[in-house]
C-alpha cells in the first residue's frame, strides 16, 4: 500500500512540476536512422504471448536478423491485463506469466530492445485499456519494465486533438528519463508529418497495410491497402523525413502472402523511401528466400544511410517507375520498379539525365562524372554510367542498383 501511495505521489509531482522546471521533449538522440525490428501484429494479431516473444527473440539472433540491424522486438495489441484500483496497467498474466519486466530482461540479454503497444484513446483497437487519462502512469510502468519503443495507436479517441494527445504521451515518456522511441500511429489522418518531428520519432502516413500487391480491402468504415497503394500514398512527403523523424508507411509484409518477387520489391521500395524496416512475418519458420531478402545488408544500407534522405520517383512510365535516392559520399541508389503482371524492359541514359535534388541540394552530373554500377540483389558489378543502363524487370519485381563515383 505504501508503495502504491508513493507511486501516485510521484505521478502527481511529475504532472504538476515537470513542465515548470524543464522543457518536455522527445529523446532526440534516438532513431537517427529508420528503426529496424519486428512487430507481432501482421502475422499474429492478438495471439501474443511470452512464449512467442521469447521464440522470436531467439530467431532474430539465430537467423542473422539482429546482426543485420533488426533491434526492436515489438509486442503489438492484446498483451494487456486490467488496470488495478489505482489505475496502473498490468500485463495479461496468463499470456505473460513471468511478467513484462522479466520478458524485457530476456530480450535485452539477446542484444535486442523490447517494444510495446498502447492507444491514445480509452481503449486499444483490440478493446483493451487505452492510455487516455493514464499517460504518466503508463509511461512510468513501461520505464520500470525496461521498454524501449512504444507504438501509440489512435482507436477510440473521440474528439481528441491528435497532436496534443501525442504530446501528452511524449511528455510523460520524457519525464521518466528512460529513452523510448515513440511511434505515432494515427494513420496519417491529421497529417502528422507536419507536426510529428517535434513529438515522435516516426509517424504512420497511411492506414493499415495488407499482404497483397495492389489491392484495397474494405472493413466497413476503414480500408487496408496493398503494397503499391501504400507506396503511392507517400507522394510529396519526403521533405518531412530525416534523422530522428521518419515517414512510416507501416510494417512490412515480406514473407507473408506475397510472392518472392513481390517481397523483394516491397523491401526495396521501403529502403528507397527511408522507411522504418519493421518485419511482420513469422521469422521462426521463414523460407530461405525471405531470410535472404530481409538480411541483404547492401539493400539495408540504402535504407540506413546516415544522410537520412528519402528517395523520389525520377521517372514514371506507367507500369515501370525509376526511383532515385541520394546517399553519403556522393553515391546514389536507383530502383527500377515493375508494377505489371509481366516482365518489362527499362533503360536509363545517364548522360542525358543529370539529377538535381533541389530540396536536399544533391546532384549527379553524369556528363561530368563517371560512376560504377553495382546490382544490389545479384551482388555483382554492372559496368559504368558511360553506357546506357538497360535491363528487363520481372513481373512485380525490381532491379536495384547503387552507383559510386569512379576515382
Amino acid at each position: 500500500m505504501k508503495k502504491s501511495i508513493l507511486l501516485n505521489a510521484i505521478i502527481l509531482i511529475q504532472i504538476l512540476i515537470v513542465p515548470s522546471f524543464c522543457s518536455a521533449q522527445k529523446f532526440n538522440d534516438l532513431a537517427l536512422t529508420p528503426p529496424m525490428g519486428w512487430n507481432s501484429w501482421n502475422k499474429f494479431a492478438c495471439d501474443v504471448s511470452e512464449k512467442l516473444i521469447k521464440e522470436i527473440a531467439d530467431a532474430m539472433v539465430s537467423s542473422g536478423m539482429r546482426d543485420a540491424g533488426y533491434i526492436y522486438l515489438n509486442i503489438d495489441d492484446c498483451w494487456h491485463g486490467e488496470r488495478d484500483s489505482l489505475g496502473f496497467i498490468h500485463e495479461n498474466h496468463e499470456r505473460f506469466p513471468s511478467g513484462m519486466k522479466a520478458l524485457a530482461d530476456y530480450v535485452h540479454s539477446k542484444g535486442l530492445k523490447l517494444g510495446i503497444y498502447s492507444d491514445a484513446g480509452t481503449q486499444t483497437c483490440g478493446g483493451h485499456p487505452g492510455s487516455r487519462g493514464h499517460e504518466y502512469q503508463d509511461a512510468i510502468t513501461y520505464a520500470s519494465w525496461g521498454i524501449d519503443y512504444l507504438k501509440y495507436d489512435w482507436c477510440n479517441t473521440g474528439e481528441l486533438n491528435a497532436k496534443e494527445a501525442y504530446i501528452s504521451m511524449r511528455d510523460a515518456i520524457y519525464s521518466t528519463e528512460r529513452p523510448i522511441v515513440l511511434s505515432i500511429c494515427e494513420w496519417g489522418t491529421y497529417k502528422p508529418w507536419t507536426w510529428g518531428a517535434e513529438v515522435g520519432h516516426l509517424w504512420r502516413t497511411a492506414g493499415d497495410i495488407v499482404d497483397c500487391w495492389d489491392c484495397e480491402l474494405g472493413h466497413g468504415i476503414w480500408t487496408s491497402n496493398g503494397i503499391m497503394k501504400v507506396l503511392d500514398m507517400q507522394k510529396d512527403l519526403r521533405q518531412y523525413a530525416g534523422p530522428g523523424h521518419w515517414n512510416d508507411p507501416d510494417m512490412m509484409e515480406v514473407g507473408n502472402a506475397l510472392t518472392v518477387s513481390e517481397s523483394r520489391a516491397h523491401f526495396s521500395m521501403w529502403c528507397m523511401i527511408a522507411a522504418p524496416l519493421i518485419a511482420g512475418n513469422d521469422i521462426r519458420t521463414m523460407s530461405k528466400e525471405t531470410k535472404e531478402i530481409l538480411t541483404n545488408t547492401e539493400v539495408i544500407a540504402v535504407d540506413q544511410d546516415k544522410l537520412g534522405i528519402q528517395g523520389f520517383k525520377m521517372f514514371d512510365y506507367g507500369d515501370v517507375e525509376i526511383w532515385a535516392k541520394p546517399l553519403s559520399n556522393d553515391e546514389w541508389a536507383f530502383c527500377f520498379l515493375n508494377r505489371a503482371d509481366k516482365p518489362n524492359p527499362a533503360e536509363l541514359n545517364w548522360k542525358e539525365n543529370n539529377i538535381y535534388d533541389d530540396f536536399f541540394h544533391k546532384k549527379a552530373e553524369f556528363n561530368k562524372q563517371t560512376y560504377t554500377i553495382r546490382d544490389l540483389w545479384a551482388k555483382k558489378a554492372l559496368g559504368t554510367t558511360d553506357e546506357t543502363f538497360k535491363t528487363i524487370i520481372p513481373a512485380h519485381d525490381v532491379i536495384m542498383i547503387k552507383i559510386v563515383p569512379k576515382k
